[in-house]
């Protein structure tokens, strides 16, 4: 089974710059879209489709904000929107999919750049996000997790770590959130097959980053360790453009 997640930057404008020809020729079995910035109720039927595909969204009550979309090939995503949290599914973060034998959380965290009160939101959705997976866990359910985590974990994961340390994004605090992940038995699966791979999946549009690859490694699909003997890959898919975010991918038996 391949998986795929991509924050999108919009769900329309990777549209108009050809996601669907993308998804014709990888042919994911699952797709996670974030920040997709719609809502499916006010387009028209094509617009929110994909061919061969089912979905499920979650969708922010601030009109072009957020969002996520979980596509699942072939018959109806058994989905469901939302951690049950409202201070955090207003803002249409989570989508969860029943993949069988484990659970799908597909997540755009958010972003704690704006101010110290969107930084202690972040922070908090962490901390809720963690108690649910690991409730999950502990009653039986395994989980896979993906999405823009909007935290670069380690210096490796971002090409000017110096310069950043003081930037939403490579905070210790924030930081040390996803060390805490790894110490409740969460793996980061590009890392678990790339452990010393400097590779990103968001470069800043403002500088031109990409084209010099100045990046974060910010998207990621974590795993429970139980699920590890059934890893097959991870990787990065660099060369999609359409966004300033690339896919990333997971392939799991």
């Amino acid at each position: 089974m391949r998986l795929y997640s991509w924050n999108v930057n919009g769900w329309r404008a990777a549209c108009r710059k050809g996601l669907r020809d993308w998804v014709d020729k990888v042919k994911p079995d699952l797709l996670c879209i974030q920040e997709s910035k719609a809502n499916p109720a006010t387009m028209g039927p094509e617009e929110s489709r994909l061919d061969g595909y089912s979905s499920c969204w979650a969708v922010a009550e601030r009109p072009g904000y957020s969002g996520v979309a979980t596509f699942c090939k072939g018959a109806d995503c058994l989905a469901h929107p939302g951690l049950g949290i409202d201070r955090f599914d207003a803002e249409g973060r989570v989508v969860v999919t029943d993949c069988g034998d484990f659970d799908l959380y597909n997540v755009y965290f958010p972003n704690g750049k704006k101010d110290s009160e969107r930084l202690a939101f972040k922070l908090d959705f962490y901390a809720a996000f963690l108690e649910r997976i690991n409730q999950q866990v502990a009653a039986g359910r395994p989980v896979v997790f993906c999405g823009d985590v909007n935290t670069a974990h380690r210096p490796i994961d971002l090409a000017r770590p110096k310069e950043n340390q003081r930037i939403s994004g490579f905070l210790p605090e924030e930081r040390a959130c996803l060390d805490l992940w790894e110490q409740h038995g969460w793996v980061d699966s590009f890392r678990h097959f790339h452990p010393d791979a400097a590779r990103y999946s968001w470069w800043s549009q403002r500088t031109d980053a990409r084209s010099r690859d100045i990046g974060w490694r910010l998207d990621y699909f974590w795993v429970h360790q139980s699920l590890l003997p059934r890893l097959q890959d991870a990787g990065i898919a660099t060369e999609v453009t359409g966004s300033d975010h690339c896919p990333v991918w997971l392939e799991i038996q």
